[in-house]
């Protein structure tokens, strides 16, 4: 049975994000470079994406309530629970990450399953830095990535 997505569109000071998802949960979020053609709205992606817009109006530093409904592996979902788990404002690189999700020595990995999150924001993949602290890469752009960390060690 093949499943049917809505999608919804917020603006961010960052760009545009696409959310979507169904009754069963939100399936991903991404940041998108251009305005979508027709900024849509779906009544099942109501509270995160209301969530989304207080995240970056400052008035929100976790996310909760939320159905989340995706693929992952048990390593990946391990993981991202133990990242979901890191404090608004605050960092870890991927190798305390792994420490943290039970799979110490696995950075590498670590940063794979970060390549691949469903979930950007929701899932602070941004929260994570190389080794060296440096701000290494992110998925949707460095700039990006230092704009969600600035915007949250000063809120």
């Amino acid at each position: 049975m093949l499943t049917t997505y809505g999608i919804s569109h917020i603006e961010t000071p960052i760009g545009f994000l696409e959310v979507q998802g169904n009754e069963k949960g939100i399936a991903s979020i991404a940041f998108i470079d251009e305005r979508p053609e027709k900024i849509e709205t779906h009544n099942d992606l109501q509270a995160c994406t209301d969530q989304l817009k207080e995240y970056f109006d400052g008035k929100r530093k976790r996310f909760d309530s939320l159905a989340l409904h995706f693929g992952a592996t048990d390593f990946q979902q391990s993981v991202w629970d133990s990242l979901m788990d890191v404090p608004f404002g605050e960092v870890v690189t991927y190798g305390e990450l792994a420490k943290l999700a039970g799979h110490e020595g696995a950075a590498r990995a670590v940063g794979t399953a970060m390549n691949v999150n469903p979930l950007p924001i929701i899932i602070p993949c941004h929260r994570v830095l190389p080794a060296d602290r440096s701000s290494g890469e992110y998925a949707f752009g460095v700039d990006r990535k230092f704009w969600l960390l600035q915007h949250e060690t000063t809120k």
